[in-house]
């Protein structure tokens, strides 16, 4: 009998360990033997949330032979998160471990665990500074505008937001940046261009992140809008690979444009989004360069939670 009990725990410590170490496959398969559940009734239950997924390729996943990518791949991922009783984004996040170290020479890449450590970090700066996480604006607008140098540095960007207050007495908004691997938040500068003034910077050494206050000198009414326009001088970086925007909240029209130096084109660029920090990247699309401005750029109607960035490779 003692013998018979140590055979059935025995899925469940495997479960636990591969969930924190991975690979993603040796999770998988942990997790559906734990359960003890055959393939076909895997895929009878994944069909009960509307994804079809065939026996084939679950035998594929769990063996390492195939890995989910595609976006229906990945809804049946998180759709086996519940299915087998797994904590959230757990194999979601072995997938992101994944692709960091498939392009772990990829110049200045963002990691999952970076993301994941600057998330909290501008969860902490925001408290230090009272804000809350939309600060009683929504978005009707948001316009980027990143500059690479000589360099292939991530010299620096300018935003311009257009909100609406949904309460009365607005009068600030709090404003992030994230430098690449390597930067010195203490060294940028945040440069106010337009209705508004810089108050407090707070920053964070190790994760490259900066939270800076930009006060608009009136208190806005519910139902107001208003612009404003800021810059960040950066270039503390070495080589840059990408630059993302981490959306919290649904909002208006975005829009993300990168230029080049002469001196500094890319080979190729793309765009891509992320569900989460921890999520797998997906949305890849092929962008091209417009001359002579040396210019890339994405447009997005309307913001959706998650992440949306531009990468390029340097020839």
């Amino acid at each position: 009998m003692r013998h018979a009990t140590e055979h059935a725990d025995f899925p469940t410590a495997e479960l636990d360990t591969a969930l924190r170490g991975g690979p993603f496959h040796v999770a998988l398969r942990a997790a559906i033997a734990a359960r003890g559940l055959p393939l076909q009734r895997v895929q009878h239950h994944l069909s009960r949330y509307g994804v079809k997924v065939g026996v084939t390729s679950l035998s594929y996943w769990q063996q390492g032979a195939r890995r989910p990518q595609r976006p229906e791949s990945l809804r049946a991922v998180r759709a086996l998160e519940e299915i087998l009783r797994l904590p959230d984004e757990s194999l979601i996040r072995l997938l992101a471990e994944a692709d960091d170290r498939a392009t772990a020479g990829r110049p200045a890449g963002r990691s999952y665990r970076s993301l994941i450590e600057a998330s909290d970090v501008q969860d902490r700066l925001r408290a230090e500074l009272g804000g809350s996480l939309d600060g009683g604006l929504h978005t009707l607008g948001h316009h980027e505008h990143v500059r690479i140098g000589a360099r292939r540095e991530l010299a620096g960007r300018e935003a311009h937001h257009i909100v609406r207050a949904h309460r009365d007495g607005v009068d600030r908004f709090l404003a992030v940046h994230h430098g690449d691997p390597g930067s010195s938040p203490r060294d940028m500068r945040v440069r106010a261009l337009e209705n508004c003034r810089t108050g407090r910077v707070h920053w964070d050494q190790d994760t490259g992140v900066l939270v800076a206050e930009l006060l608009f000198g009136t208190r806005l009414r519910s139902g107001d809008t208003f612009l404003f326009r800021y810059g960040v001088d950066d270039g503390t970086a070495g080589v840059s690979g990408e630059y993302l925007n981490r959306f919290d909240l649904p909002g208006g029209q975005y829009s993300l444009q990168v230029h080049f130096e002469t001196a500094a084109l890319p080979g190729r660029c793309h765009r891509f989004t992320q569900h989460s920090a921890a999520a797998p990247r997906n949305g890849r699309q092929e962008l091209s360069m417009t001359e002579p401005h040396h210019c890339v750029h994405v447009v997005e109607p309307r913001i959706r939670p998650g992440i949306l960035g531009i990468a390029w490779e340097w020839e």
